[in-house]
């Protein structure tokens, strides 16, 4: 498989093609072909210049179709943790991009596609004949540079626009060293001196950049079009895309254009802004371009194509602004009109306009852009010669089928493919990263299609430690039962196991949805949108009806679109599924199912108890959830079991501290678990839970001495960090400050600084919203806490309706508005089941209260919470407490 060109078209086909054949286990051997030395950048990601920005916003910039936030996240990893979707990144940072994308594409698909780069061109492109027929042909000899050949079965054109031609040029100009043909070209600009007045003849975004590259004191440059017209600038805060009128496409070019100005006038009274209809339009301009015929084509070009040009390819904010700074201080003059003639000077050159002006410049840069024929340039001009391509429509680019070039002769369905630029007489709009990663996506799934229709599926597949049939090899499937292992056991490691299921079969897609719901859940390090991603192109190609649903389910919890609900179904129709169980019901690692009634999580279990025949995993669940019901003396029983059968599982040790904290058994639960944590639980990945949960017994047993030592030893930020920080070392730290039994300043601030921003303040979850809006309070950070309830307010059901309100009481307690704070706690102890977790944990908001009606002198409510706390469970600390408050009464 030969790719011919290795810029960002290139590098995107080349990208589709390691995933697409390394997911599909399709041994493939790619050759890439161009003579820069780094793929990837092409012409228009070489540049080094700061100033060249992104004419795309970032959020459109993804290599990947179904990962639109990829850019970005790769942005943040490398050095620009604050970009967003809107800003417009360099020019030469995507080219990175680029560059690491197809790398790390190369190496996950190591062992079954052989990747090799050519730094040559290729000149010609023919038909390797086959011995049955004179027209048949068997893939392709490409002819190289240097005159080696190579024989390849298909063939990607990845050419990039087609060179320009400067038919606008006088003679004498063309003849002239003074002309600069192609700016882009190295060291083309070197010549300029310092002090020499430069003409861009063209207008559009090359003569922007060119103009900030060329831009000094005591120069003038200048910019010559027919229109005289820049690119008008992005909005610095765009809104959303304004929907297309519907039945456009197929209209006679008359009543489109009319539909069109429309468009743009509803979109101004509406919005007070032209370009929400213009980004709206941008989904259907293919359809639009194809349903003109070539008369109408040919009408646009000539009256339409440039106001449309300037209006649809804008220029970055950043770079409008540099450009209007320049020509206030009139080093940037812009002219509308066209070259008639040229005299040489001995410094330089008069260029006359047709209208008579004349401009005394040191060079002239032609700015025109590409050409819009292909036979400019050796590779096509053969091509078309040979009769394996033919001019696109109205002579612009090469006619194609889906990205199959579409020849003269010889018209069976041959492997010769291209993208981008080249199908602009049939697209028109095919040059930007949004068409082409589409278009790479397509060229990759039609060029494998062969290959697919050859793989035999496997007689037998292999199972998880349930039983349940997984579409992957042993190898993969024995990594992915690691994975499982750890996480029914609540075992740490458990991403490194999946990790190792997709590298061994990146084509895996329980192995990517079980990361991607990791990564969203549990705070493992993983990128979860391109996880996610994987999971369902994987599930799509070989998954089977279980796969996918999980897969589904995972989608729709990480988009919080009714997940809930979707883990429920799949349950329904797949309780074996271990992994989704551990999810449905809220114990320690996952958030569970809570929001659809308050027995659902209890009903799961038990519906799903056949699958298990007693299993120690199935067991443990049902022990913590009937503690939660307060089945104390059961789910003890229950908890003991299962640990007789699985020493290490996490889920019956988790119920059984449970059962000690609230049967009020502080001292065995202490010694117990404490022992337990040192033995067994070395290996736990929620370690540090276990430690809070010994902690609430101290606290409990009123030893402020003992809290204080644990968490230093086991809870403090250089032992813990990321979600499990929030979750146990910050809210033990509100707990004990409410208790009084931490005296002085507490350590919060140090535990906000091991927890990512993101997931203090935006966080997926309502379970992690709680208890990122109990660390902000502990720290003392209203502004925090008002960010964060701005963001419950605009998130899903749960947030909206229990966090942002505890938000708002919480913001009452740091202001000291103690009436205000007791009102809105009382108010959310009923709904607080509603965000997962156990009770001991959403105890922290009881806690609170209290304190509020200390605070708020309303002493008889605090002993009768008080003993009701008493009445459930002994607690010397509540003992102390409500002596103190009979004390002062």
């Amino acid at each position: 498989m030969a790719v011919v060109g290795a810029g960002a078209a290139g590098a995107l086909v080349a990208v589709q093609l390691c995933e697409t054949a390394a997911r599909r286990r399709t041994p493939l051997d790619l050759v890439l072909i161009d003579p820069a030395p780094e793929a990837g950048r092409g012409v228009a990601y070489a540049t080094e210049v700061p100033a060249h920005r992104l004419n795309v916003p970032v959020g459109g910039m993804s290599c990947y179709p179904d990962d639109p936030g990829h850019f970005q996240r790769w942005l943040c990893r490398h050095g620009e943790s604050t970009v967003t979707a809107g800003d417009f990144a360099a020019r030469w940072r995507f080219g990175s991009y680029l560059a690491d994308t197809l790398g790390r594409a190369i190496i996950t698909a190591h062992g079954t596609v052989a990747v090799r780069r050519l730094r040559t061109t290729v000149t010609r492109c023919a038909a390797r004949k086959k011995a049955d027929g004179p027209d048949a042909t068997d893939g392709f000899v490409l002819r190289l540079a240097d005159g080696a050949t190579l024989d390849a079965d298909a063939v990607v054109l990845a050419t990039g626009p087609a060179p320009g031609t400067s038919a606008w040029s006088p003679d004498e100009l063309r003849a002239s060293d003074r002309f600069v043909a192609r700016p882009w070209a190295p060291g083309a600009l070197d010549a300029i001196g310092d002090a020499e007045d430069v003409l861009l003849v063209g207008a559009g975004l090359t003569a922007v950049d060119l103009a900030l590259v060329l831009d000094r004191p005591g120069r003038t440059v200048h910019t010559l079009s027919r229109s005289g017209l820049l690119p008008r600038p992005h909005a610095v805060a765009p809104l959303p895309p304004m929907p297309a009128p519907e039945g456009l496409a197929g209209l006679p070019l008359p009543r489109l254009r009319a539909a069109l100005r429309r468009h743009l006038a509803a979109s101004m009274r509406e919005h007070g802004d032209w370009r929400p209809a213009m980004d709206g339009i941008r989904p259907h301009i293919a359809a639009l371009w194809q349903g003109l015929d070539d008369d109408e084509r040919a009408e646009f070009l000539g009256r339409d194509a440039t106001r449309w040009n300037v209006h649809r390819h804008r220029m970055a904010p950043t770079t409008a602004e540099a450009v209007s700074r320049i020509r206030a201080a009139h080093r940037l003059r812009v002219h509308a009109g066209r070259v008639a003639a040229v005299r040489p000077l001995d410094d330089g050159l008069v260029v006359v306009l047709a209208d008579g002006r004349e401009l005394r410049v040191g060079r002239v840069v032609d700015c025109t852009g590409p050409g819009m024929r292909p036979d400019g340039d050796p590779l096509w001009a053969g091509l078309l010669a040979d009769g394996l391509a033919m001019p696109g429509p109205l002579g612009i680019g090469v006619a194609t089928d889906g990205g199959r070039l579409v020849g003269a002769r010889h018209n069976a369905a041959r492997p010769l493919f291209t993208l981008g630029a080249p199908r602009r007489g049939e697209l028109w709009e095919t040059t930007a990263i949004p068409e082409i990663r589409a278009q790479a996506r397509e060229v990759a799934e039609a060029v494998l299609a062969p290959a697919a229709a050859r793989v035999r599926p496997a007689r037998r597949r292999p199972t998880d430690q349930f039983g349940l049939p997984v579409s992957t090899h042993a190898a993969a499937a024995a990594a992915y039962r690691a994975g499982l292992g750890r996480v029914v056991t609540v075992r740490a490691k458990a991403a490194d196991s999946f990790a190792r299921s997709v590298e061994l079969d990146p084509g895996f897609a329980l192995g990517h949805a079980a990361l991607a719901l990791l990564g969203h859940e549990c705070g493992a390090d993983v990128d979860v949108p391109r996880a996610l991603a994987d999971a369902r192109r994987a599930a799509a190609e070989r998954g089977d009806e279980r796969e996918r649903s999980f897969v589904d389910v995972v989608g729709r919890r990480i988009a919080a679109d009714d997940g809930d609900r979707a883990l429920v179904g799949h349950l329904e129709r797949f309780p074996g599924d271990a992994l989704a169980l551990s999810t449905a019901v809220p114990t320690i690692a996952f958030s569970g199912v809570g929001d659809l009634d308050d027995n659902l999580a209890q009903r799961l279990v038990e519906r799903t108890a056949p699958a298990y025949e007693g299993h120690w995993f199935h067991t443990s669940l049902r022990s913590f959830l009937l503690q939660e019901e307060g089945r104390i003396d059961e789910a003890g029983v229950l908890a003991r079991e299962a640990l007789a059968a699985e020493p290490a599982s996490g889920h019956a040790v988790h119920a059984l501290a449970h059962v000690h904290y609230e049967s009020g058994d502080h001292h065995a639960g202490r010694d117990w678990l404490d022992g337990w944590i040192s033995g067994h639980g070395r290996g736990a990945v929620h370690r540090a839970h276990f430690s809070w949960h010994v902690a609430l017994h101290e606290l409990a047993l009123d030893d402020p001495d003992a809290v204080r030592r644990r968490w230093f030893a086991q809870l403090a930020p250089h032992r813990v960090n990321g979600v499990r920080a929030l979750v146990d070392s910050g809210s033990l730290l509100w707990r004990a400050r409410m208790c009084r039994n931490w005296a002085g300043r507490m350590p919060v601030g140090h535990v906000l600084d091991a927890v990512a921003a993101e997931l203090v303040e935006r966080p997926a979850t309502a379970f992690t919203a709680l208890h990122g809006a109990v660390a902000l309070t502990a720290a003392g950070d209203l502004a925090g806490l008002r960010r964060l309830r701005r963001h419950t307010a605009g998130a899903d059901a749960v947030q909206r309706e229990v966090v942002a309100p505890l938000c708002v009481a919480l913001e009452a307690v740091l202001e000291e508005r103690w009436s205000a704070a007791v009102e809105g706690l009382r108010a959310l102890l009923p709904t607080l089941r509603r965000v997962g977790g156990s009770a001991a944990q959403r105890e922290v908001v009881e806690e609170t209260l209290l304190y509020a009606l200390v605070e708020a002198g309303q002493s008889d409510a605090a002993r009768h919470l008080l003993q009701s706390r008493l009445d459930r469970r002994d607690s010397p600390l509540d003992t102390r407490r409500l002596a103190a408050l009979g004390e002062q009464a």
